[in-house]
């Protein structure tokens, strides 16, 4: 069994997304959630490191826009990422998603 280092909780979600880096704008889904962070599931290759822009559509139809660092690259499936800066704004719709 491997360790958890989250320091969040996730939880499962199937929500449509969006997000740009320095391979340009790409179509995603978004697997999972949590406070720090959540795992993008799309094709398109990222680095770690990388800082993306991410736009979730949430289930209001509102589209909630976070910037966060790739910890995890998963080719063709996906990658984790951490968000690096919350405003009041996107924590409360986090917590709405996430619980």
């Amino acid at each position: 069994m491997t360790e958890e280092r989250r320091s969040d909780p996730r939880v499962p979600v199937n929500l449509t997304a969006k997000w740009d880096g320095q391979s340009g704008e790409h179509e995603a889904r978004i697997e999972d959630i949590g406070m720090g962070g959540c795992f993008v599931n799309t094709v398109s290759r990222v680095n770690l490191g990388e800082v993306i822009g991410l736009e979730i559509n949430l289930p209001s139809g509102k589209w909630l826009r976070i910037r966060g660092e790739v910890i995890t690259y998963h080719e063709a499936v996906g990658f984790g990422m951490v968000f690096t800066f919350l405003t009041e704004e996107v924590e409360l719709a986090l917590r709405e998603i996430a619980g």
